[in-house]
């Protein structure tokens, strides 16, 4: 009975763990999908250095605000809690949920000069 309730508890942390990373992103897959979504080609290829300065700078941001501004994009700006924009949001359209947390993870691994003020 005990070996039962122990094997139980380990396959619940494991499961738990797994879940965890997962929701986190994956860092690398993250760089992956940035390169094929060609992000870089507005946001600077060290993603700190817009082509244009009302571009947001990515490098260093966090990934609750990133993952959250892609999933704005995919709804449009039409939608509650939405953004329109017609570039981003054509780039945000093609990305899966995966996609985008991966996209966060990465972007947020990144060396920024992103400054926070009170």
């Amino acid at each position: 009975m005990k070996k039962n309730t122990l094997l139980a508890l380990l396959l619940t942390t494991l499961s738990a763990v797994s879940l965890t990373a997962v929701a986190g992103g994956n860092i690398e897959a993250g760089k992956a999908a940035a390169e094929k979504a060609a992000c870089f080609s507005c946001h600077g290829k060290d993603y700190n250095s817009p082509i244009d300065p009302s571009y947001p700078k990515l490098a260093g941001q966090h990934k609750d605000y990133i993952a959250h501004a892609l999933k704005a994009y995919q709804h449009g700006a039409d939608a509650p809690n939405g953004r329109g924009n017609a570039i981003m949001g054509a780039q945000a359209k093609a990305l899966s949920n995966a996609d985008i947390e991966n996209i966060a993870a990465y972007l947020n691994s990144l060396p920024g000069s992103i400054v926070m003020r009170k």
